[in-house]
């Protein structure tokens, strides 16, 4: 269960959050500048673009193929998005970089089809995966474009330069040194699979940065003039709503945690930033709260969710039969739907006609008497409202984690 003191304590917090993750999230608009400074210094400001590629591949893992599917929702019709993850494993000793030897073992296989008309983008917070560095030589020899999002001085990077591929930066965070381990680490006590630390939680926005500071320059993104500049205050903001010393009645992650305590999130979005958004969510819940929860796009997802919807997830004993045994029944695991929307507002600030999916939705969780959660944002620009929805998400997300006794 949540224990609802531990967010209203910000030392407490401070304490349990030996990763420093809440400091992660609150830099993430300062990564995103550092990241437009040292693209421009890349040199992609300088670029002369023939025209746009035919597709764009993005490989990589984790949240560098949640920024491909940002970036696919964002592209411009005409030029398809792709993620390209990895497809198979094999073990190797770790890397000197300190690369885990489980994601340093990856191994990635271009398409047949892809050729010269595409662009091939490789992303990674390490930069010593081999199986990376394998996929730009195969992309060279087809006559690809290649770029490159790594940390400077990788392997990656500078392999780069070897297939004639734009390096282009992976700004780290600027955070102190984790809490050393516990006893039971110092007495050699390791997890099993200590070669899998959890994933940097800036790293969704410190690849989709630079990526789409390139794919604005070669007209695969049309955004708004200085969108990219203003989503850096956008990030600012919401870290600042989110903060740990903002009491958890005025605070929306920590309010969001709370109504997520002993739940199984079904999280539905309406369009595609929405998509991307419970895509982050679900990542976000499974890798700091450890809770698993589904996402989808409505309307299908009704339809992929109903299952759960009428088998009644959690159901405990009759709740009116007075002689059960309430000392020994276990807390119950119920439902929750999270409907996450990006829509606009007209002139009275009143929220436009939702449709008929997202009204369905509704009536269906009613119906089976299901919590519903929604989270909107009614910002135009669908990059600033991508930042808003998972800005909150990710503090939620954090702060439930945090919160929840192991």
């Amino acid at each position: 269960m949540l224990d609802d003191t531990l967010l209203d304590d910000p030392a407490a917090l401070q304490r349990a959050d030996r990763e420093h993750a809440l400091l992660g999230l609150a830099g993430a608009g300062a990564r995103v500048r550092t990241a437009l400074r040292l693209a421009e210094a890349a040199g992609v400001s300088q670029l002369r673009p023939d025209g746009r590629p035919r597709t764009v591949l993005v490989a990589g893992h984790g949240a560098a193929l949640t920024a491909a599917s940002a970036l696919a929702a964002l592209a411009v019709t005409s030029c398809q998005v792709a993620q390209l993850p990895p497809q198979d494993v094999a073990h190797v000793a770790r890397g000197h970089l300190g690369t885990p030897a489980f994601t340093a073992g990856l191994a990635w296989q271009l398409p047949g089809w892809v050729g010269p008309l595409d662009l091939l983008v490789l992303a990674t917070a390490d930069g010593g995966e081999q199986g990376l560095i394998t996929l730009a030589e195969q992309a060279y020899a087809r006559g690809c474009a290649i770029a490159v999002i790594a940390p400077a001085g990788s392997l990656l990077a500078e392999a780069a330069l070897q297939v004639r591929g734009l390096p282009l930066p992976y700004v780290p965070a600027a955070l102190p040194e984790a809490d050393q381990p516990g006893e039971d680490a110092a007495r050699g006590e390791v997890p099993a699979e200590a070669d899998l630390p959890a994933e940097d939680v800036g790293a969704l926005w410190a690849v989709l940065t630079p990526l789409l500071a390139l794919t604005e320059k070669i007209g695969v993104t049309q955004l708004p003039q200085g969108s990219l500049e203003a989503v850096a205050d956008h990030l600012d903001e919401a870290a600042v709503r989110c903060r740990p010393d903002a009491a958890a009645y005025t605070n929306p992650a920590k309010d969001l945690a709370a109504q997520l305590s002993g739940t199984v999130p079904l999280l539905w979005a309406d369009g595609p930033i929405a998509a991307v958004a419970a895509e982050r969510f679900a990542a976000m819940l499974a890798e700091r709260a450890g809770r698993p929860a589904l996402s989808g796009v409505l309307p299908q997802v009704l339809t992929a969710h109903r299952g759960m919807l009428v088998a009644k997830l959690g159901a405990v004993a009759d709740p009116d039969d007075f002689f059960r045994d309430r000392v020994e029944d276990p807390d119950p695991l119920l439902l929750q739907v999270v409907l996450l929307r990006r829509t606009t507002a007209d002139a009275d600030e009143e929220l436009t006609d939702p449709g008929y999916a997202v009204s369905r939705a509704r009536r269906l969780a009613t119906a089976h008497a299901i919590r519903t959660n929604e989270l909107t944002s009614t910002l135009p620009d669908p990059l600033h409202a991508l930042a808003d929805l998972t800005a909150r998400t990710d503090f939620a997300a954090v702060y439930l984690g945090l919160a929840t006794p192991s």
